[in-house]
């Protein structure tokens, strides 16, 4: 099993640079599918997700480099529109190609995706709305197809039932193709990674509007041509950079970030009273005292991001005084407070709170990483603790955090990666 070593007391300085969006650049590179001539995709983030991603893309046909922070993908010819499930697997995103795959080989055989094991995400708001589209759906066997109509309507309009990230990028990706409709998304996601896709989809020839609001509206075109598109900063890297600082009383600014993107989590922060400076492509982090507990409700952007809050619990662990956090999104979210515990957290969940009772102290232990953000979690915690942590089963980070280590080496964590034993 993977691990990583992490030697507490340490509080991070330095500066360090902003990678790209993971969770922009996968969609991105999903919408891909549907352009016929080269895409150039910079700010990329190497991570085993977008690794996932190009293998799903060269399966089906396309060609694809990526070095230097930037991936480019050529036209090639489509065989199949079937993407095996060894892929799907690796994580949610990959379903995001059903729809772009559908619109351009006619059908699309895609097997329901893995990923974090953080709650119930169903892909039924992606499928309910392809079918509001005119797409045929059927399941067997752990593989969902899709089929496009004949023709689709003129008007179509779909309300998400939950304005789902996921469902709103595949919709909006698969209707930018539909030449000769108008189609409306009411209730959609309103992140920053939304508003991305839809710049990269317009940059290619797409005609949508609306992005960063509930209502999206797209005219479908007969085709989409190439471009070259630079992704925005990932603000959830940001965050887990920021809420480290302040965990390990340290100073660190973060540049090529965006303070936009950020404002429930600064304004969270600055009620804490941690010291936050804001530039114009910078943001800077520093201890300027002890903290304040807090009250915090994870919400759909633009409220407090669900990813960073397993983060900030790390952080809240040693607030004097009693701080809840209320998971509205993900109803397994709190499967890491056990592991926080092991390390003299007195945090204790019921129903979708948690309540969390600030020690002076937590001490290092072996813990076990349950996905991405928890893994983040428990590194800051183990930065922050006496003694030494052993994190178990770290791979998840991988997945979410481009040179991680190094990053914090950078800053000046002791911290050490032992890969599996195969």
């Amino acid at each position: 099993m993977s691990q990583l070593v992490v030697m507490g007391n340490t509080s991070l300085k330095g500066e360090i640079k902003a990678s790209g969006s993971k969770n922009s650049v996968l969609p991105i590179l999903a919408a891909t599918v549907m352009i016929e001539e080269p895409v150039v995709i910079k700010n990329v983030p190497e991570l085993r997700d977008v690794q996932t991603m190009i293998s799903i893309l060269q399966q089906i046909g396309k060609t694809v480099s990526f070095e230097n922070e930037t991936v480019t993908v050529m036209p090639g010819e489509i065989l199949v529109g079937n993407v095996p499930y060894e892929l799907v697997k690796k994580m949610r995103a990959s379903f995001n190609i059903i729809g772009p795959l559908a619109m351009i080989c006619g059908w699309a055989k895609v097997g329901k995706p893995g990923g974090c094991n953080i709650g119930q995400r169903p892909v039924d708001f992606h499928l309910k709305g392809l079918e509001a589209f005119g797409f045929r759906i059927t399941e067997e066997h752990g593989d969902v197809m899709a089929v496009i109509p004949n023709s689709f309507e003129k008007e179509i309009v779909y309300a998400l039932p939950f304005p789902s990230v996921g469902a709103t990028e595949q919709l909006m990706t698969t209707a930018a193709l539909m030449e000769g409709s108008k189609i409306t998304i009411e209730n959609a996601a309103r992140e920053p990674e939304i508003s991305d896709l839809q710049n990269f989809l317009n940059a290619c020839g797409a005609q949508i509007a609306g992005a960063s609001t509930p209502t999206i509206k797209i005219t479908g075109v007969r085709n989409l041509h190439g471009s070259e598109y630079s992704v925005i900063p990932d603000r959830i890297e940001t965050g887990t950079y920021l809420l480290g600082t302040i965990a390990t009383k340290g100073d660190v600014k973060i540049h090529g970030t965006r303070s936009d993107h950020l404002i429930s989590l600064l304004s969270i922060l600055e009620e804490m009273g941690a010291g936050i400076e804001k530039g114009q492509d910078y943001l800077h982090a520093f201890w300027k005292g002890p903290l304040k507990p807090v009250r915090i409700s994870s919400e759909p952007y633009p409220g407090f991001p669900t990813d960073l809050q397993p983060i900030i619990t790390a952080v809240l662990a040693t607030v004097e005084g009693t701080s809840v956090i209320e998971e509205n999104v993900f109803e397994n979210r709190f499967g890491y407070v056990d592991e926080l515990n092991r390390m003299g957290a007195r945090i204790k969940v019921s129903s979708s709170h948690a309540n969390i009772c600030g020690v002076d102290k937590l001490s290092g232990a072996e813990v076990v990483a349950p996905d991405i953000r928890a893994g983040a979690a428990l590194v800051i915690a183990g930065l922050a603790a006496d003694g030494e942590t052993i994190i178990n089963n770290v791979t998840h980070l991988f997945r979410g955090y481009e040179r991680f280590q190094e990053k914090l080496r950078t800053l000046g964590a002791k911290i050490t990666f032992y890969p599996d034993e195969e």
